[in-house]
């Protein structure tokens, strides 16, 4: 089984032909059917062989379709101070995009 490991947003994936993914929003603007690219690969492995980049492998790419951007579900935000009426009540959604790994390096 052939995987690689990818970094996006902050976070590393570990990724393989056909995973469909949540990662962080990408940058610009995309549509559904669009090609996605992420050249930061930290590793490859096919089974046999294992390629471990400093930190990142070059020339490696990994290729992907984007399906969708959305949001996740709201994370409440509460500042309470006991005593004092203070009490603020924030809440936020993390935006996303879909994706579905096509070909790896």
């Amino acid at each position: 089984m052939k995987f690689a490991v990818v970094e996006t947003g902050g976070k590393q994936y570990e990724v393989s032909v056909g995973i469909t993914l949540l990662v962080e929003k990408l940058p610009g603007e995309h549509k559904k059917g669009d090609e996605v690219t992420f050249d930061k690969v930290l590793l490859v492995d096919d089974g046999k062989d294992t390629t471990i980049g400093t930190p990142y492998i070059e020339g490696a790419a990994v290729a992907a379709t984007f399906v969708s951007a959305g949001r996740h579900a709201k994370v409440d935000v509460i500042k309470y101070k006991q005593k004092s009426r203070y009490f603020k009540k924030r809440g936020h959604k993390q935006p996303y995009s879909k994706i579905i790994i096509t070909t790896l390096p």
